[in-house]
């Protein structure tokens, strides 16, 4: 078969030396033989190791580790010697025992096989052969049991059990497994017999740690050593190439994949496809999945989540679709990312497919799945939805909590969440930053300041979580609501580290809010000077100057953004009805329903206005062009909400998204047109959600 990438053929590992960017001479290996990689560790590759399984290419670690060869026990009379002395044990029979240990550990019950070998580890001496001991570094494994590693390694020793290679590349990936990276590394280096599965162990702890240098200097001695390593390793330092962000790295490793014919491997083309979208090659990506002689379940998820990652949705859910079509198995991975997608497109239709197409294939149970579900039911204004989703799920984790806390306070609904903060508690569910992060939001959201100064100083007193920038920003963001822009203010002033853009941009909108020029002048020149392309900063003073009449100064931003060449954007609001979106612009006359919307509008104007709408003509937004400013009556989401009217049933509420955040003439006029239609309108903004009800809007008409 013709090799497609042959652009890589030229590059060979040796010119890593050449890359970008890379800190240390890969053709070299003096730099490991100078200087230990690890404190107290070194890795030597002095002497040529046996290796039972130069027939065999390379796995991941579980998988290198099968069939397991016969037992070939070594001599390891130091271990014997520095653990017994000269004492001879006296070895019992634990037949019974080892095979209830092993029968257990075969049904997944890991805590019970532990449990059980207490008996052995209390009277000591018993003879434990080596399927026992493996049984119990797969229950340690499972269980992912520091304490678990400790008694089983210790007790091993202290019974003078002599390994064979098999046995101690399982221990070592116990220990692996488990996160004990350091005791890990010393027994790596004190091992008489390596294999490459021994090497892809270290290297793949390494790895997973985010060591991806020191995952190199070992992948380098290595292939020096041998000059072969099989596809698995290639597929393990390509995922090191795509945390180190280095594309030409990546590109070698595929080269020299290519030339030992490991380019065809699955796990090799699925580790290119990862490394290729991260690295920003989503093009490269494209191509190693088109050439892949056979597209597992594996490679349409990396190249559905790379084209998602660059911020092509729909190009991905035309891949989601091609995927169903081609028959091949989904996973829940390929539902998480799908419901992802959807919470970027807005599209409710095809959320609700992904989570039918969950619960059909075995995966409603899935916990990274149900938190996407989650998660995109309260972006996308069916938090009810989210609730039952979330109720409905056996096991929860910190994710899914903070999803659904998050929810509740942008809806507007604090008192909800600050109640499944408090049931988060109350279950033994350890809060992290985002945790603390969404439910002061909430309350900041919602105006409910006592609660929010109670939660935010038991953040580091009760859980030892240090308030960050975000923290203090919605402290600010709570003072400002009551008022408070003096001890806003001092509470920027007193922060342990620099005052961030979103602490001074909390400040500013509290002045516009409560007509404070001077301390937002203030605080807008903080902001120049931090993000001095950023629009809306200048913006939001503009509509302090000309709420407070300081039309000189107004002219005078205007000027500066002029100069600046920044301009508002034309913006736009859709609905979905009939489960097809439609988009409007301000003034959109495209439409071919554009002349019942405008009557809509008029007959709807005339109406609030008998209730005591009046037209605010004052306030600019952040990213709305004059154009729009020009055409007030005709604003896309009053537009939006014309079509609706017309297009549904009276019973139904209304959903609104927008790209900008709403106006204020926008924001008094839905609330009456909510009111007097008595329908539920709900929009969904660049900042917030707004639930309109009866005259009264979620967000306490701070906007």
């Amino acid at each position: 078969m013709e090799i497609p990438l042959l652009r890589y053929q030229s590059i060979s590992l040796d010119q890593i030396q050449n890359s970008y960017g890379f800190p240390f001479p890969f053709a070299s290996n003096k730099v490991f033989r100078e200087k230990s990689l690890f404190p107290g560790c070194y890795f030597s590759f002095n002497k040529r190791w046996k290796n039972p399984f130069r027939i065999i290419k390379c796995s991941l670690m579980e998988q290198g580790l099968k069939p397991r060869p016969k037992p070939n026990k070594m001599n390891i009379e130091e271990l014997k010697e520095s653990d017994l002395g000269e004492t001879q044990i006296k070895k019992k029979s634990s037949v019974g025992i080892c095979s209830q240990i092993e029968k257990l550990v075969l049904n997944k019950r890991y805590t019970e096989a532990l449990e059980l070998f207490e008996i052995l580890e209390f009277e000591g001496g018993f003879d434990v052969g080596t399927s026992t001991y493996d049984a119990l570094v797969s229950a340690c494994i499972g269980l992912k049991s520091i304490r678990g590693v400790k008694r089983v390694f210790n007790y091993m020793l202290s019974t003078g059990f002599e390994p064979d290679q098999y046995m101690r590349n399982r221990v070592l990936l116990m220990h692996v497994k488990c996160g004990m990276m350091i005791d890990a590394r010393n027994l790596f280096n004190e091992m008489p017999e390596r294999n490459l599965v021994t090497c892809n162990m270290i290297i793949a702890g390494l790895i997973d740690l985010g060591e991806y240098l020191e995952a190199f200097r070992l992948f380098l001695d290595m292939w020096e050593e041998f000059s072969d390593c099989g596809s698995r390793t290639f597929a393990t330092m390509i995922r090191a190439s795509a945390g180190l962000g280095l594309l030409s790295v990546g590109k070698q490793l595929h080269s020299c994949a290519l030339k030992m014919r490991d380019g065809d491997d699955t796990f090799v083309s699925c580790a290119l496809i990862d490394m290729y979208s991260k690295c920003g090659s989503i093009e490269d990506a494209q191509g190693v999945f088109d050439e892949m002689p056979e597209k597992n379940t594996v490679g349409w998820n990396s190249i559905m989540a790379g084209y998602a990652l660059h911020g092509y949705s729909e190009e991905a859910l035309d891949l989601y679709h091609e995927m169903r079509d081609s028959g091949v198995k989904m996973d829940h991975f390929t539902f998480s990312i799908i419901i992802r997608i959807c919470t970027r497109l807005a599209s409710l239709e095809h959320a609700r497919q992904a989570h039918a197409g969950l619960v059909r294939n075995g995966f409603g149970l899935d916990i990274v799945a149900n938190t996407a579900l989650v998660d995109f039911y309260c972006k996308w204004g069916r938090i009810e939805d989210a609730r039952h989703v979330f109720d409905k799920m056996p096991c929860k984790n910190v994710i899914s909590w903070n999803a659904l806390i998050a929810g509740y306070g942008n809806h507007g609904r604090g008192e909800e969440a600050i109640e499944l903060f408090e049931q988060m508690l109350l279950e033994g569910m350890r809060p992290n930053h985002v945790t603390y992060l969404a439910v002061l939001s909430a309350c900041s959201h919602s105006g409910l300041s006592e609660r929010g100064w109670e939660i935010f100083h038991c953040m580091s007193r009760d859980h030892k979580v240090k308030p960050r920038a975000m923290h203090y920003a919605c402290m600010i963001e709570l003072l400002g609501r009551e008022g408070l822009l003096d001890e806003a203010f001092a509470l920027i002033r007193s922060v342990p580290f620099k005052p961030t853009t979103n602490m001074w941009a909390a400040l500013l909108t509290a002045c516009r809010v409560n007509g404070n020029l001077e301390l937002g002048k203030f605080a807008a020149e903080k902001l120049y000077g931090m993000e001095p392309e950023k629009l809306c900063n200048y913006v939001v003073l503009l509509n302090i100057y000309n709420s407070s009449g300081k039309l000189k100064e107004a002219a005078e931003v205007v000027q500066t953004l002029r100069r600046k060449g920044l301009r508002m954007l034309p913006v736009c609001s859709w609905i979905e009805v009939k489960k097809q979106p439609h988009v409007f612009f301000s003034g959109d006359k495209t439409h071919v329903q554009t002349k019942e919307m405008y009557e809509k509008v008029d007959s709807l104007m005339l109406e609030i206005s008998k209730h005591g709408y009046v037209p605010d003509k004052g306030t600019l937004l952040p990213d709305v062009d004059e154009q729009e400013q020009r055409v007030m009556k005709y604003h896309s989401e009053k537009l939006a909400i014309a079509f609706g009217l017309i297009n549904t049933p009276d019973w139904t509420p209304l959903q609104i998204v927008q790209s900008h955040r709403i106006c204020s003439d926008c924001h008094n006029a839905i609330k009456l047109i909510g009111m007097i239609t008595e329908r539920e309108i709900v929009v969904r903004d660049a900042s917030r959600f707004h639930h309109f009800k009866d005259g009264i809007c979620s967000c306490g008409d701070y906007w």
